[in-house]
């Protein structure tokens, strides 16, 4: 029998407060985090879902290998460095 992982592992629904002062434009979006291998290959995947609210299913979804999730959490922390916060380990 073959066993498949899924498993949530953080997310964030928005919040009118995540909104920029006078953007009120600016898209309303929920993120996801999970990891999954249940692909042809098992190979586990950190999964990014973006949802806009009010449109459950029709986000996107990012299946990340393990070097593209490192690169993506590289990418938020030297963007929080670079806005002078820290960036936490």
């Amino acid at each position: 029998m073959l066993h498949t992982m899924r498993r949530s592992i953080d997310d964030y629904p928005f919040s009118e407060a995540d909104r920029p002062a006078g953007d009120e434009d600016a898209a309303r979006l929920s993120w996801a985090i999970s990891i999954s291998d249940d692909y042809d290959d098992a190979e586990p995947r950190v999964v990014l879902t973006v949802e806009e609210v009010g449109l459950p299913g029709e986000g996107l979804v990012a299946h990340l290998p393990p070097h593209l999730a490192r690169r993506l959490r590289g990418a938020i922390h030297d963007a929080l460095k670079e806005i002078g916060e820290d960036p936490g380990r």
